[in-house]
This record gives structure tokens, C-alpha cells and sequence, in this order.
């Protein structure tokens, strides 16, 4: 085991993450909730037409990228490692 520096504990502090502020500055906001329950939505919808079902590990892929489209050639059923990485350029964007 290695003793802990003063550099490293203060390394250590600094990553602690402050949730409230992050769902007021981000996932709280008007917009945000509404892309959630767009979301949300579609996921209800595959498990109306018999496509996912609770807990099988699976998600809900927007085609286009967008989650307020929710027709049905936009939606398709993906393991959560395939819709939640996706390829990336150089400058960290979507390719």
C-alpha cells in the first residue's frame, strides 16, 4: 500500500463531483427534460409494440440522433455498448 502524498489527496478532493449542481446547470433545465421525456416516450412505445421490455438490457436507438423524432423508421432496438459509444473525430465531435 502506498502512503497517501498531500498531492494526491488534494487530487482526490478535487474530483468529487457535485450532482445538485450539475442537474440544476444541465439536466434540469427546460430543454433537457424535454429531450428526456422524449426519450422516455420512445421506450414506451417499443414496449407497447412488444419490441424491449423492462430489464433486458437493451436500448432505444434514434437513428438521426435526434430524441424528440420518435416515428417508427426513426426508433430501433440496440445493446446499451452499441447506441452509447459511437465513433468520434479528431476534434471529439461525431463522425
Amino acid at each position: 500500500m502506498f502512503p497517501l502524498t498531500l498531492e494526491i489527496k488534494s487530487r482526490i478532493l478535487t474530483m468529487v463531483r457535485n450532482y445538485t449542481g450539475e442537474y440544476n446547470n444541465y439536466q434540469g433545465t427546460p430543454a433537457q427534460r424535454k429531450r428526456n421525456d422524449a426519450r422516455k416516450t420512445a421506450r414506451r412505445k417499443m414496449v407497447a409494440a412488444g419490441a424491449v421490455k423492462k430489464g433486458d438490457k437493451k436500448d432505444v436507438h434514434h437513428k438521426n440522433g435526434n430524441p424528440k423524432d420518435n416515428s417508427k423508421k426513426n426508433l430501433s432496438v440496440t445493446n446499451k455498448r452499441t447506441n452509447r459509444s459511437f465513433p468520434r473525430t479528431t476534434r471529439a465531435g461525431k463522425k
